[in-house]
């Protein structure tokens, strides 16, 4: 798996972590607008080439996938020339800003036979299979909350009248899109779609949510997701069932550690061992490429559709728009 990379932020670096711990994963080169922003990452893990031209870079032979980690506005129109060039793609999170633009990559990519993963580490997570198998431990669910705050040094930029790309409608930006959307995957990985979805938001003059409440309705239960980059907090998920409850400790993001309580027992869960998690999602997504298994590499696909569906209309109730809605 030979990867080059869009982008230069924190999250590349993270990535590149992860490609330097998995055996038969390298990058080979990345690409920024400026070389001298690209310089200090290529250096520090390694990597050959520098493109400052995106053409240039898909017409690269040794390039397998593209790894896309630019602005969220511009995943679709990265992720979309890759896959018209042949290469496979890895598209960080959130998926895309609109659901016609998650079913024209998603058409792009099973027409010419090629990969697309999402880049959402949450639901690759050992920890997370461990919610799984211990949910039926927790008899009817009925209620889960999830909260992920963390305020963002770029709200400081937002306040003092800047506008950060985080927090740009043009960029599709917010809380929803960059932090929310974590817990929006923790809760639809296991319990699929929901009946219905509201979305409470506290919005800057811009419109872009700096904060919100994401209120998902299930037969049964109902899921409250919490995302703030204008506050910190105690973050956690809890799903709550009629003979116990289980508490992923520091949330969605992570689930670094899990807890699970049945009647007077704490029992703690822990299978990960390693702190980066995009290892993880790196390390499924290898073993998807060297198996070829297309069939799962679609399945994932048709599941990010369905989120990007619901982040779509937590928008709509909220009015949220996105430059991508206008275009």
């Amino acid at each position: 798996m030979k990867i080059a990379t869009i982008g230069t932020g924190s999250i590349v670096d993270a990535f590149l972590s992860a490609v330097d711990q998995i055996e038969d994963v390298t990058c080979v080169a990345m690409y920024s607008r400026k070389e001298e922003t690209a310089k200090p990452l290529a250096e520090k893990y390694n990597i050959a080439s520098i493109y400052t031209d995106l053409e240039a870079l898909f017409a690269d032979p040794k390039v397998d996938f593209v790894y896309v980690a630019s602005p969220n506005s511009l995943h679709f129109d990265h992720a979309y020339r890759a896959l018209q060039h042949g290469k496979h793609v890895i598209c960080e999170k959130p998926f895309t800003s609109t659901l016609q633009e998650a079913e024209s990559l998603i058409a792009l990519a099973q027409q010419n036979q090629l990969m697309l993963f999402e880049a959402i580490t949450t639901i690759h997570l050992p920890n997370y299979q461990l919610v799984k198998d211990q949910l039926s431990r927790l008899g009817t669910i009925k209620f889960i909350q999830c909260n992920y705050s963390q305020y963002s040094r770029k709200y400081n930029q937002l306040l003092s009248g800047e506008t950060p790309n985080v927090f740009n409608p043009q960029f599709s930006g917010g809380a929803l899109t960059d932090i929310n959307i974590y817990n929006l995957h923790f809760v639809m990985n296991i319990f699929g779609s929901p009946q219905s979805v509201s979305y409470t938001a506290n919005k800057h003059a811009n419109g872009i949510d700096t904060s919100g409440i994401l209120v998902l309705k299930y037969p049964g239960f109902i899921a409250e997701c919490v995302g703030c980059k204008d506050t910190n907090s105690m973050n956690f998920v809890l799903i709550q069932g009629e003979k116990g409850y289980l508490h992923v400790v520091n949330g969605a993001n992570g689930c670094r550690q899990i807890l699970l309580h049945t009647g007077e027992t704490e029992q703690e869960l822990n299978l990960q061992t390693n702190r980066n998690t995009l290892y993880y999602e790196l390390e499924a997504f290898n073993t998807l490429y060297k198996n070829n298994d297309f069939k799962r590499c679609y399945e994932l696909l048709d599941y990010s559709r369905s989120v990007i569906q619901t982040v779509v209309e937590a928008r709509k109730d909220a009015n949220i728009v996105f430059g991508a809605d206008l275009s």
